[in-house]
């Protein structure tokens, strides 16, 4: 197998591999695993980095997607009465708070951990 080639599919895994960490690693982590990956594929490390950057954030994009997504379920199956009023905490739109709503709603519903996305695909 040739150099190239080796290089583009250890930066292709590299930038395809997503971390098991609390949230993704977004423009430096992943642009420095492209950084690596270009210089490997014919010294293009700048370009890598670029490429790297730009699927950090996308990734970190989703993310943050996911859990506003999963904070709003919580807060449709968790309404504070039937006259759509919203007590403090359902208004209150922090990141610690929509990181603890879509790890609540988690809790309780185990079995559909990439409910949101499934549900926006259909």
């Amino acid at each position: 197998m040739s150099r190239k080639l080796c290089g583009f599919l250890a930066a292709m895994a590299l930038m395809g591999a997503t971390p098991a960490i609390a949230e993704p690693g977004g423009c430096l982590k992943y642009g420095a695993a492209g950084a690596v990956g270009g210089h490997l594929a014919n010294h293009h490390g700048v370009i890598g980095a670029v490429g790297g950057c730009a699927v950090g954030m996308y990734q970190r994009h989703k993310y943050r997607k996911s859990l506003k997504e999963k904070a709003a379920l919580w807060d449709k199956e968790h309404a504070a009465d039937g006259n759509d009023h919203k007590s403090w905490w359902q208004s209150h739109n922090s990141k610690e708070s929509i990181s603890q709503k879509a790890q609540w709603y988690d809790s309780e519903h185990p079995e559909s951990e990439n409910a949101p996305a499934q549900r926006a695909a259909h």
